[in-house]
């Protein structure tokens, strides 16, 4: 008798592409086992079957179908809805698809809807059918999540971390725990970048300053060792990703609202326009919406400066970062959009991310000889506790190996990883899985922040840098580990990458970096 493959799933969602609340009756080819219900959704590899038994998934390489419900194989369209910020569904994505479609000789249509909706058709070059339809409805992050939970979406595009009340809204919608590294996917980088009109003689700013300046606390530019005029402040809207974002870095500060006078955007490029305008006004945007204006620098009061390039965005070092999301419910997919997915995570996709104007995640690798100034703040800014012999062994330690762009670093107060590096974990694990590694050595190097004292902290790092190492060898699950030599080990506050005055500057040090030889 032919096997008829169920499995059982709970609080599944329907899914496009068939006739969903219909009856269908699903047989064995032999006719020994019959299974019959309402079909709630249909894949293009499975049915979904509401039963006496409860809801079952079937293979549909197991049975025949038969009834107003059942779907043509044949003619099978994967079909999928996202939700979310305008960047990534209206630029980014459509890029990544073309790409995407290009590999798999595909030919792709884009249309727009009445509604201001994008749907990218895909269709098989061969004969010209149709095989895919995705609908992409520019929103915010906000409403994508909305979408998300209301099953009025499949997949939320969004450029901030979903906060604990969205959370706890989808997991009581059946959802699953979308900050899961399996359902919050990092496809791009981008960075929140305070900008000045290019005829503002301003070059950098503090963190601290900066809060002052959005939340109306600091109102005139004589106050940052600018002229007497007053500060002309640009914002995203509150209701944007970026915009959320903008909020958390004033959490942050301690303070929870923006100056009410600011000038309130809904995109980037608006706000761009607007600071371009005017030499007395600033703002704070994507850097991939920077435009004609002046980035600033972000400096500190120990001497340091960061500038948002593309290295300091991939590590973290950069403290703004701000990575563009995925979030995908705890169901099956189509297969279509399952192979577009994982493609976002190819070589090919990240040169797109590029293209586009955005960071990609393909992994750098820095010799040591690149990262003097780095070396040269360790010796500056060591404390009195990090002597010359500390310095000495962490050198004597990293000159062999290159630094890698993965980094990990932890949330504000806590031990748990970031969402950026939750998502390295999934990405290096996959590194190791493919051999890319094989017959090289992995180093995970611990720092900290100077808080404590210097032995205390040595220990913490080493603790973080081991964690944080079990962490991507559980995840790396079909990795041949013989083949890698995995190593830790961690120099506690010997090498600060910003002043430990702020908690901004305390968490950028509080990492783990991976080394490679």
């Amino acid at each position: 008798m032919a096997k008829l493959r169920v499995a059982i799933y709970a609080a599944l969602l329907g899914l496009a592409g068939a006739a969903a609340g219909q009856d269908v009756t699903l047989t064995s080819p032999d006719g020994s086992v019959e299974l019959s219900g309402n079909l709630l959704g249909f894949d293009g590899e499975f049915y979904r079957v509401d039963t006496i038994y409860g809801e079952l998934t079937v293979d549909s390489t197991g049975v025949d179908c038969a009834g107003p419900g059942c779907p043509n194989l044949d003619a099978y369209v994967a079909e999928a809805i996202f939700s979310g910020a305008p960047a990534i569904g209206a630029v980014l994505m459509p890029a990544l698809l073309e790409a995407f479609a290009l590999r798999e000789r595909l030919s792709l249509e884009r249309n727009a809807t009445d509604d201001g909706d994008l749907i990218v058709r895909l269709y098989d070059t061969a004969d010209n059918r149709e095989v895919g339809a995705f609908r992409f409805r520019l929103t915010t992050s906000s409403e994508a999540f909305a979408d998300l939970v209301a099953h009025e979406a499949d997949i939320a595009m969004s450029v901030r971390e979903i906060d604990s009340t969205e959370q706890q809204r989808a997991e009581e919608a059946g959802l699953g725990d979308l900050s899961s590294r399996s359902q919050a996917r990092v496809i791009a980088l981008d960075a929140l970048v305070p900008i000045v009109s290019p005829s503002n003689q301003m070059q950098s700013i503090s963190l601290a300053d900066l809060a002052r300046v959005l939340t109306g606390d600091i109102t005139n530019w004589l106050d940052l060792g600018g002229p007497d005029a007053p500060i002309a402040v640009h914002l995203m809207a509150p209701e944007t990703g970026l915009g959320h974002a903008t909020q958390n870095v004033l959490l942050a500060s301690g303070r929870l609202e923006i100056a009410a006078e600011s000038g309130v955007h809904r995109n980037g490029t608006d706000l761009a326009k607007a600071i371009t305008r005017d030499p007395f006004a600033i703002g704070l945007t994507s850097q991939a919406d920077v435009g004609e204006n002046w980035p600033l620098t972000l400096n500190g009061t120990c001497g340091f400066a960061l500038r948002a390039d593309r290295r300091a965005v991939k590590t973290e070092d950069y403290p703004l970062t701000a990575p563009m999301f995925l979030y995908l419910p705890q169901r099956r997919m189509p297969r279509l959009l399952r192979s577009f997915l994982a493609f976002l995570q190819e070589p090919a996709a990240q040169l797109v991310v590029r293209r586009m104007g955005y960071i990609d995640q393909a992994q750098e690798e820095i010799a040591i000889n690149e990262q003097g100034d780095r070396f040269a703040n360790a010796v500056a800014l060591a404390g009195r506790e990090t002597g010359l012999d500390a310095l000495q062994a962490m050198v004597e330690t990293l000159k062999p190996l290159k630094r890698t762009t993965t980094t990990f670093r932890f949330e504000t107060g806590s031990s748990r990883l970031d969402a950026q590096s939750r998502s390295n974990v999934a990405r290096l694990a996959r590194a190791l899985e493919t051999g890319q590694y094989d017959l090289r050595r992995l180093v995970f190097v611990g720092f900290s922040d100077g808080e404590g004292g210097a032995a205390s902290n040595q220990t913490i790092a080493l603790r973080r840098a081991q964690a944080v190492r079990d962490a991507v060898v559980e995840a790396a699950e079909t990795a041949n580990l013989t083949r890698v030599e995995i190593d830790v080990a961690a120099f506690g506050e010997a090498m600060p990458m910003a002043c430990d005055d702020t908690e901004w500057g305390r968490r950028i040090n509080r990492r783990v970096e991976v080394w490679v030889r």
